[in-house]
């Protein structure tokens, strides 16, 4: 389908969207008292399944051929299971605002990545500038910790973005790239709700016993609203709109979820905390910048 420039109505939709991945964190801080980081992981996928299968459905998408991705589909769903779960169990040890800004270091991960596997993405000079600065920013962060955070937690949502970049790069460089995004996402939080209960025997995480109306409705608002509407939507959005105009919206989120730490959880940021979230933020805004129209077709010219 052909795309278009972002427009008055997929603008302010983008960043709902942002708005939306930027509370996900509190949410499931939120969440935690009552249910596990696995056993999030594993209910909020099943929730996404549903959804997702019955978005295929209504737009008629032939998701379950097969079509040789399968391994790659299983390894990927593999890597987004340990990421939520490095991400949920580090909202144990550090807060929400420092979980969010490290896990959105992941596209510097990505950009390590594809250098190594992808040869034909080279990159740009701003996207080397933008890898320094999420590099100082991610540094001085741990270097500074504030109140409530912790090396460990900071750790595990630096290892969550390290499997969210390890993800994007399998995509990228296997059979995965040429399928539907609904089938990818699908793989993915499909294997997180089978894997999931094994994951909580193994590790010896209790399931929850009983949950309160609001744990199940922050559970309900990550799986239907994040997985299942935001995703379906972000999808959509792909479809007709260029792909680099809407991925230079990311830097939000981050931004979001220092806010919505501080607005649920009262959670403080030091001046040395705010110093790493604008080298990280400029350094995620600089990596997804939007190539020119004339470098975009060139790009699509290439074979590689």
């Amino acid at each position: 389908m052909t795309t278009r420039p972002l427009d008055r109505f997929a603008a302010p939709l983008t960043l709902v969207l942002c708005m939306v991945w930027g509370f996900n964190q509190v949410v499931a801080k939120a969440a935690l008292a009552e249910i596990g980081p696995i056993g999030q992981t594993g209910v909020r996928s099943a929730i996404g399944v549903v959804c997702v299968v019955l978005y295929a459905a209504l737009t008629k998408r032939r998701i379950f051929r097969v079509d040789g991705s399968e391994a790659a589909g299983l390894f990927a769903g593999v890597l987004f299971t340990a990421e939520f779960i490095a991400l949920y169990e580090s909202l144990r040890w550090t807060t929400a605002s420092r979980a969010t800004v490290f896990i959105y270091a992941a596209p510097f991960f990505v950009a390590l990545g594809a250098l190594l596997v992808l040869k034909a993405e080279r990159l740009r000079p701003i996207q080397w500038l933008g890898l320094a600065l999420a590099f100082i920013g991610v540094a001085v962060g741990l270097a500074r910790p504030t109140p409530g955070g912790g090396w460990l937690g900071d750790a595990l949502a630096l290892l969550a973005a390290a499997l969210w970049g390890a993800t994007t790069v399998l995509i990228k460089a296997t059979p995965l790239r040429r399928v539907d995004p609904e089938k990818v996402l699908l793989y993915q939080i499909g294997a997180a709700a089978i894997v999931a209960p094994f994951a909580m025997l193994v590790l010896g995480e209790p399931a929850p016993s009983r949950l309160s109306p609001a744990t199940i409705g922050l559970i309900l608002w990550q799986g239907v609203v994040v997985v299942g509407l935001s995703y379906a939507t972000w999808f959509w959005l792909l479809t007709r709109y260029p792909a680099p105009q809407l991925a230079a919206f990311t830097f939000i989120t981050p931004l979001v979820g220092v806010f919505a730490g501080w607005l649920v959880f009262g959670e403080a940021v030091s001046p040395g905390f705010a110093l790493a979230i604008l080298f990280v933020v400029s350094g995620v805004a600089l990596v997804n910048w939007p190539r020119s129209r004339a470098a975009c077709r060139g790009a699509r010219r290439d074979p590689g």
